[in-house]
């Protein structure tokens, strides 16, 4: 068993702290804004007042943050990661960010004697709390083996994609492939609606052929009840298309049915939607569709 600290306690990463800590790992860990751990410390974990206080002494560092910046924040500087951690440490960073930020960063630490895999996650909130997340990751073999009862901790499946940054590339990818999935789901669900079909019936029959899909799965229920409670934010979203399409441009790949959801997404942050679930995209369809006019709004 390891000392952890974790940090960044939001919506993935609280449940993720205490899925270690009830898997018998140590863990001490920290938020930007206060009042984040208190699930972690129930569960057997502890509180640190700063980065320094929680990765002195840790086997392992934890990152769960929105984005490069935040990374960046909590990795570089007199109170971040790298100054205060000790060498031998492993940085494991669990965000989503852009692939060359996770190379800079495995550069810089091992100037100190840090090992640093990039593993971003996906399953949104329901995946971190069952602990059955897909893990992608890159850097070192040897050091994603060392990792392994850390990852098996919180995710069920764990694959080592590569060199520093493959395991971001891949997420990117996967959030490509979501984003669509749930453009498609939101248009199907519009014209179920509009077709008079009994849509809990449909998703129902859907989810059990080809159309079946863990996106259907995990958001069918929330979408039957119009829940948009985020599991994973569509502002977050916003981002992860923004590094798809940058990545894409770099190497030349062409995605055109990416670039629509992209686009599709900017759209419902910039009417307001960035803080409910991604989702949420059923509402821009709804709005197209004149569905505000058909109720009387």
């Amino acid at each position: 068993m390891s000392t952890i600290a974790f940090l960044g306690l939001g919506i993935m990463g609280s449940p993720m702290a205490v899925n270690l800590a009830k898997a018998g790992h140590a863990v001490v860990g920290w938020n930007r804004s206060p009042g984040r751990a208190d699930a972690l410390v129930a569960a057997g974990g502890k509180e640190a007042g700063s980065i320094a206080e929680a990765v002195r002494g840790a086997d392992v560092v934890i990152t769960m943050v929105p984005a490069s910046p935040q990374v960046e924040a909590v990795a570089y500087g007199p109170d971040g990661i790298l100054e205060n951690a000790r060498p031998g440490t492993l940085l494991i960073d669990h965000s989503s960010i852009t692939p060359q930020t996770s190379v800079d960063l495995a550069k810089a630490a091992a100037e100190k004697g840090i090992r640093v895999l990039d593993a971003p996650v996906s399953g949104g909130e329901a995946g971190a709390v069952e602990g059955v997340l897909s893990i992608m990751v890159g850097g070192e073999r040897a050091d994603f083996d060392a990792a392994r009862p850390v990852f098996d901790a919180v995710g069920a499946t764990v694959v080592h994609c590569g060199p520093h940054g493959a395991g971001q590339t891949v997420k990117a990818a996967n959030q490509l492939i979501v984003a669509v999935n749930l453009q498609a789901l939101a248009e199907a669900v519009v014209f179920l609606e509009k077709s008079g079909v009994d849509l809990a019936a449909a998703l129902e029959v859907l989810g059990g052929g080809l159309a079946g899909s863990t996106v259907l799965a995990r958001k069918k229920d929330g979408i039957l009840a119009r829940d948009f409670a985020p599991g994973f934010k569509l502002e977050l979203h916003h981002k992860d298309m923004g590094i798809v399409t940058d990545a894409a441009r770099t190497v030349g790949a062409t995605l055109p049915a990416g670039a629509v959801a992209a686009q599709l997404i900017a759209s419902a942050v910039a009417r307001g939607d960035g803080a409910l679930d991604h989702s949420a995209l059923l509402r821009g369809v709804e709005l197209l569709s004149g569905y505000g006019r058909e109720q009387g709004a």
